[in-house]
C-alpha cells in the first residue's frame, strides 16, 4: 500500500473532490442573485417605496428613467394607460415566482412517486410507468393546455393542473434511473435479507438518498413551469385578469413595441434571466449530487 493511501491528509485533492467543490460554489453563486429577486418581490411592496400603480391618462408611454423624456417618478416607464410599470413588474414577478415554485411542487410530487415505484419493484411495474412516461413525453405540451383550458377555462388551479400533467414525465423518468441505482446497494439488499417490508425500504431509506436528485429536480421544473406559465399568459390561456404576470404583461406589451418596447422588455428579460439562472443552479446542484456516494 503506497504513502499515500496510508496518509489520507497529504493526499492530493480527487478531481470529483474538485468537481464537488465547484459545484458548491456556483450553487452558492447562483443561489444568491435569487434569494435578493425573491426578496425584493416580496418585501419592496411592503415598504411603500414603489410608485402609485393607477391609471394616469396625462403619462401614457412614459419611457423609462434612463431614457430621453422619462423621470424617475416611473423608473421604468408606463404603458399605455399610464399605469407604473415598475409597480406592475414587482406584483407581476410575485405571482410568477409562486406559480413557478407551486407548478415544481404538484409536477415534481408525482414524477417522483412513480419514477420510485417503476426504479425499485421494475416488471410490470416498471413498464406501464414506463409506457405512461414515453406518452405524456410525445404529447405537446401546448395540445394538453389546450384540450384542458378549453374545457375547464382558465385559472390558477387549471393552470397548476395543466403543469403537472406536462412536467411529472421528465422527474419520473430521472427519479426512475437514479433508483436502479440506489436499489443495487448493498444496504438495500441487506435489508431485504433482513425481512424489512417493500415499503419501509422505498420510503424509509431510498427516498432519503433521492434527496439531492430531488431538490435538483425540483429547481429545474421551476424554470420550466415559469416558461410554461408565461407561454400561455402569452396566449391567452393562463393567467387571466385582473392577475399579472410577467408572461401577462410581455403578452400585453406585444402590440406596443413600435411605440413602447419597453413595457414588453422589461418582463420577456426578467423571465429569460431567472429561467437561466434557476436552470444554471439546478444543473450545479445535479452536478454536486450523487446517488452513488451519499451516507446512509
Amino acid at each position: 500500500m503506497s504513502q499515500l493511501e496510508l496518509d489520507p491528509v497529504t493526499a492530493p485533492v480527487s478531481p470529483p473532490r474538485r468537481a464537488g467543490r465547484r459545484a458548491r460554489t456556483s450553487a452558492f453563486w447562483l443561489a444568491l442573485p435569487l434569494a435578493v429577486t425573491a426578496v425584493a418581490v416580496f418585501v419592496l411592496p411592503l415598504t411603500g417605496l414603489l410608485p402609485d400603480g393607477g391609471q394616469d391618462l396625462d403619462a401614457t408611454r412614459r419611457p423609462p428613467a434612463f431614457l430621453s423624456g422619462g423621470s424617475w417618478a416611473h423608473p421604468l416607464g408606463t404603458d399605455k394607460l399610464g399605469q407604473d410599470l415598475l409597480t406592475q413588474f414587482v406584483s407581476a414577478g410575485r405571482l410568477t415566482i409562486v406559480i413557478g415554485l407551486v407548478g415544481a411542487l404538484v409536477a415534481i410530487g408525482p414524477g417522483t412517486l412513480l419514477g420510485l415505484l417503476a426504479g425499485y419493484f421494475r416488471g410490470w411495474v416498471d413498464r406501464v410507468i414506463s409506457i405512461l412516461i414515453d406518452a405524456q413525453l410525445a404529447l405537446p405540451f401546448i395540445l394538453v393546455a389546450l384540450a384542458i383550458i378549453a374545457n375547464r377555462g382558465s385559472s390558477l388551479p387549471v393552470l397548476f393542473l395543466v403543469l403537472a400533467l406536462t412536467g411529472w414525465a421528465v422527474c419520473a423518468r430521472v427519479t426512475r434511473a437514479a433508483t436502479l441505482a440506489i436499489r443495487e446497494r448493498q444496504f438495500v439488499v441487506g435489508l431485504r435479507a433482513a425481512g424489512a417490508s417493500e415499503p419501509r425500504i422505498v420510503f424509509r431509506h431510498i427516498l432519503p438518498n433521492l434527496a439531492g436528485t430531488i431538490v435538483a429536480l425540483g429547481t429545474l421544473q421551476v424554470g420550466t413551469a415559469i416558461l410554461v406559465e408565461s407561454a400561455l399568459s402569452f396566449l391567452g390561456l393562463g393567467v387571466v385578469p385582473p392577475m399579472n404576470s410577467w408572461g401577462s404583461m410581455l403578452a400585453s406589451g406585444q402590440d406596443e413595441l413600435s411605440q413602447a418596447w419597453w413595457i414588453a422588455f422589461f418582463p420577456g428579460l426578467a423571465i429569460t434571466v431567472l429561467v437561466l439562472l434557476v436552470n444554471l443552479l439546478g444543473d450545479a446542484l445535479l452536478t454536486h449530487h450523487d446517488p452513488r456516494k451519499r451516507r446512509r
